[in-house]
């Protein structure tokens, strides 16, 4: 069963890989980048793309800092001859 905008399911052949099963993904599959996200529906094995999330991406989504930040007393470290 296809449904609109996807493409027809295809018969492909599991293999071993050291201790892991694997599975050669089509070309007509291909997911972008070099990273993706697996998991288990019931009987099912769903792939996707894993979002590549940058700092500036990820800081863009936190709340600002609204509140002071405290004095520390942390005074320089005094030189030490270690020869």
């Amino acid at each position: 069963m296809t449904f609109a905008g996807e493409l027809p399911g295809r018969r492909v052949r599991l293999f071993r890989n050291g201790r892991n099963q694997a599975v050669r993904i089509p070309v007509e599959f291909e997911l972008p980048g070099n990273e993706a996200i697996m998991r288990r529906e019931g009987d099912r094995l769903v792939i996707e793309p894993a979002e590549h999330v940058g700092l500036l991406d990820w800081l863009a989504t936190i709340e600002p800092w609204e509140e002071q930040f405290p004095e520390i007393d942390d005074p320089p470290v005094e030189p030490e001859d270690v020869f």
